[in-house]
């Protein structure tokens, strides 16, 4: 699978848990020093990242928001995928809720993948998740973007927006 380069994305190591956080710490404290959600969003973040294997861990940012976390990574998929599964999913995701749930929305990628696209605003800001499907495979990609703050929340899901939308898992990367 390849990604586009989308300005606002800086992705971070997966050398180490440790190597991880430092980067992601690095870059939070150029944006806004001495911030204690942000901080321990960092080592969540790093710590979750190498825990799922994620093939990405990326900081968001925009001039008019706070910056966000976004991992991402692949998964298996059980079956071929078709636009009704991909609708299968979008039901059973808004199905599940769970807190926060504000929509679950389903799109084609601008190369024909589904995506099945979730979004939550809780107290402790903003995730969105984006489930790309792969059609000639059985994976998928899966992208978490998360806010803390929540501030300027409809930026950064532009920005990662255009990340997801440049999946093309029929790339190789070298």
């Amino acid at each position: 699978m390849k990604l586009g380069s989308v300005p606002g994305i800086t992705s971070v190591s997966l050398r180490s848990v440790e190597q991880t956080t430092t980067e992601l710490r690095k870059l939070l404290a150029r944006l806004r020093e001495n911030d204690p959600t942000l901080e321990a969003a960092a080592v969540q973040a790093a710590e979750l990242a190498h825990e799922q294997s994620a093939a990405l861990l990326a900081l968001v940012e925009h001039p008019g928001a706070d910056p966000g976390i976004l991992v991402g990574g692949i998964v298996p998929v059980d079956r071929a995928v078709t636009t009704e599964n991909a609708a299968e999913l979008r039901y059973y995701l808004a199905d599940a809720g769970g807190p926060g749930l504000r929509e679950v929305t389903q799109a084609e990628t601008a190369r024909g993948y589904p995506v099945v696209i979730t979004e939550r605003i809780l107290l402790g800001g903003a995730q969105l998740q984006a489930v790309v499907l792969d059609r000639a495979g059985a994976r998928a990609a899966v992208f978490t973007l998360h806010s803390p703050s929540g501030r300027g929340w409809l930026d950064l899901a532009a920005i990662a927006g255009r990340l997801v939308t440049s999946v093309d898992f029929t790339a190789r990367v070298p």
